[in-house]
């Protein structure tokens, strides 16, 4: 099974990704382990990436292409995979058809985690961090004992502000992907809001679904 997983920040998809991968059996890939593992290995793509990144550029998509391409073409992907934070836009989406397809294969389905653009703010900036232990919390789903505490702190990009304007690069640079993957018949759409095992069992019988037909 070779699927992707989109959605915008604050969808869960870092948490599903993990739990729908160990499901299905494939490794879960996502480009922040991807770059990681080039960049701590001191590899020649990861040397070219860090410099991008120190500089405060992003890594230009040829660069994070041949990164999946490398990661892809690993013993332990040949049997399926799920991508985890790419394909990032179109460009993106047409390199991956068309390094699976000189593989002999092809993506079997892209699940879109849906949730409104107020829930993603709401999950988001209600996010606090410890100083002291670096323990994440949320205000209204796992409270810190004293949310007036000194040693909690929102992150920048936790901030309303930014979180808007995050959503709307996803909706300039990434949505369009969503249009990619409708058009090739390979799009299934999941309600991200609710109990995290609730996510992942609509996911599995959306995934269990397609894959009967």
């Amino acid at each position: 099974m070779r699927l992707v997983l989109v959605g915008p920040p604050g969808a869960g998809k870092g948490t599903q990704a993990e739990v729908i991968a160990d499901e299905l059996g494939v490794p879960k890939i996502s480009t922040g382990d991807i770059f990681r593992a080039n960049v701590s290995g001191g590899t020649p793509l990861g040397l070219e990436a860090k410099r991008y990144m120190d500089a405060g550029d992003l890594v230009p998509d040829e660069v994070t292409n041949r990164m999946v391409a490398d990661r892809l073409a690993q013993d332990d992907a040949q049997g399926g995979f799920l991508l985890d934070g790419y394909p990032r836009n179109t460009e993106q989406a047409e390199v991956l058809d068309r390094l699976l397809a000189e593989q002999g294969h092809a993506l079997d389905l892209a699940l879109e985690l849906t949730v409104a653009d107020d829930e993603v703010v709401r999950r988001l900036s209600g996010r606090r961090v410890s100083k002291s232990t670096g323990k994440v919390y949320h205000l209204e789903f796992d409270p810190p004992e004293d949310p007036e505490s000194p040693d909690l702190y929102q992150r920048s990009d936790d901030q309303p502000e930014t979180i808007k304007n995050r959503l709307k690069v996803y909706a300039e640079q990434t949505e369009p992907i969503i249009g990619h993957y409708e058009a090739q018949g390979k799009l299934v759409r999941i309600d991200a809001v609710g109990e995290v095992g609730s996510v992942t069992d609509r996911a599995m019988a959306a995934i269990r679904d397609r894959t009967a037909e």
